[in-house]
């Protein structure tokens, strides 16, 4: 019998790149034609940021946004890219409702429309695929959208209420002698508002974008994902209430100098301090043996061994 010749295994056939260099030209041009249509609207959410420490959160939302993007980018990269319909429905959709609250003086329809044009210029090369497989990053954009100063008080004066009575029991049992009138603490002669010294709604958004991150970067269960975005809120009052009583002793002290300084520097430092609590209270209910993560996927079937190479070369007479 003829001794069979050494052969060597045929390569699997080379797949093109799904994200092709024209495909990304395109979604890119897209999404620059977007924000072009929507300029002053975009224009507009930059300066009320820059103007407005309310609107602090707008400053996280891109680094947030990619960071979301990056842990899940295997599955983002699996899912095939794919021309939709569905982006041209959004840009028109997009384009309708920021029409529509620029006429309406309605600020905050008119700058939603403005990042609905966006996402639907990405979802025109991206497809329906890795739209959905980005369910979880894109909500990250509404962010962008600066809170209307009607609707950021009606939800800024309970906040500003419950931190400052939260506050005095805090000074009481620090034995600091700390007068409460409505939402001004008194401290050492200086009186000082709870709305400027700690503002809630400050931090508010910002600590909800931070916990939003924090949930999907975990591969937590769902119903503890909801359970943190619903008590993010109390988390604010916390951190406000813990920011605030180094404030009121600094102004209290040094009204001029320190207070003011601590004040400006202390929010970010805030939502730092906000997801190491996260990432410890997690860490905390693991080690008591409480449920919190999703369980890991079963392994796959094991790939049967390989014969070796010498042995593809010979076959026995």
């Amino acid at each position: 019998m003829p001794h069979l010749s050494s052969a060597q295994p045929v390569p699997p056939p080379h797949e093109p790149a799904v994200w092709s260099r024209g495909r990304m030209f395109i979604g890119l041009l897209l999404v620059a034609a977007a924000i072009w249509a929507g300029w002053r609207a975009w224009a507009d959410i930059v300066y009320i940021a820059l103007r407005d420490e309310e609107a602090s959160q707008v400053w996280l939302v891109l680094p947030i946004l990619g960071w979301l993007a990056w842990v899940r980018k295997d599955t983002i990269l699996r899912a095939r890219p794919s021309f939709s319909w569905i982006g041209p429905g959004l840009i028109l959709l997009g384009g309708a409702v920021s029409l529509w609250g620029f006429l309406e003086l309605k600020q905050a329809l008119w700058h939603a429309g403005a990042v609905l044009m966006v996402i639907g210029g990405f979802a025109t090369a991206a497809g329906p695929r890795v739209m959905r497989a980005m369910i979880p990053v894109l909500p990250v954009l509404l962010f962008l959208v600066p809170v209307p100063a009607m609707v950021r008080q009606r939800i800024a004066i309970p906040m500003q209420t419950q931190t400052a009575s939260v506050s005095e029991f805090v000074f009481a049992l620090l034995a600091m002698p700390v007068t409460r009138s409505g939402n001004v603490l008194g401290y050492m002669g200086q009186d000082i508002a709870v709305a400027e010294a700690c503002n809630g709604m400050r931090m508010v958004f910002a600590l909800l974008l931070v916990t939003y991150a924090f949930v999907f970067v975990t591969p937590l269960r769902p119903s503890v994902r909801v359970l943190i975005l619903v008590l993010s809120p109390v988390a604010a009052i916390g951190c406000n209430v813990l920011r605030l009583v180094p404030t009121v002793y600094f102004y209290g002290h040094s009204p001029d100098n320190w207070g003011p300084t601590f004040h400006d520097f202390s929010g970010w430092a805030m939502l730092a301090f906000a997801f190491a609590l996260l990432l410890g209270t997690v860490r905390l209910l693991q080690w008591a043996e409480v449920p919190v993560m999703t369980a890991p996927p079963p392994p796959g079937p094991a790939d049967p061994p390989r014969p070796p190479a010498s042995a593809l070369g010979s076959a026995s007479p």
